[in-house]
């Protein structure tokens, strides 16, 4: 039986990047087989740069024939839903193996950044590969009701980790192991 290849994550931060401190800048430092997609323009996002982007980063990141793994935050969890239900060809899905999608952001809501266009509204279809959102109870850029209709429009699991902000540097959660083993239920991830 052949061993299934180490994955390919690709980091996915959201509005303005990730700093040093952020869970998935951390993550990316631990982990050799963890990449950040660099986005075009982290202050003025634009759906269609945005997209066009992850679609290279996954062509790039797949072409050695391991599976795709994305640990999305932020805008980038919209990013990754616009792109697999509008912009990726069905062959280009299928690389994925499953997405982390932490703190998806209301484009709707008052906190959404003005500078970010073409993310509204959000796609309500079910996404072609396994999927988690993770929602903090007292996020100031998607709440629990929003965030929970994204999971159950997308096929995700939903999980709640309590009041801990827009889950980011500011929450405290370090290393935040729970996160890597909710990433190894799509496949498994090296340490």
């Amino acid at each position: 039986m052949a061993l299934q290849k180490e994955p390919n994550v690709l980091v996915l931060p959201g509005y303005l990047d990730s700093g040093p401190g952020h869970w998935q800048t951390r993550w990316e430092a631990a982990h050799t087989s963890f990449s950040r997609v660099r986005m075009p323009d982290w202050g003025q996002p634009v759906r269609d740069d945005w997209c066009r982007t992850l679609d290279a980063a996954v062509t790039a990141a797949a072409s050695d024939g391991a599976p795709v793994v994305f640990a999305a935050h932020s805008l980038g969890c919209l990013t990754v839903a616009w792109w697999a239900s509008r912009y990726a060809a069905p062959a280009q899905r299928d690389k994925v193996a499953g997405a982390l999608l932490v703190a998806v952001p209301d484009p709707a809501g008052r906190a959404f950044p003005a500078s970010a266009s073409g993310f509204a509204p959000v796609p309500d279809e079910r996404l072609p590969f396994p999927t988690i959102v993770v929602a903090s109870t007292d996020d100031p850029y998607g709440g629990v009701p929003f965030s929970h209709a994204c999971a159950a429009a997308w096929g995700s699991r939903w999980i709640s980790i309590g009041a801990r902000g827009h889950i980011n540097a500011d929450s405290g959660l370090g290393d935040w192991q729970d996160g890597v083993s909710w990433l190894k239920s799509f496949v498994s991830v090296a340490s």
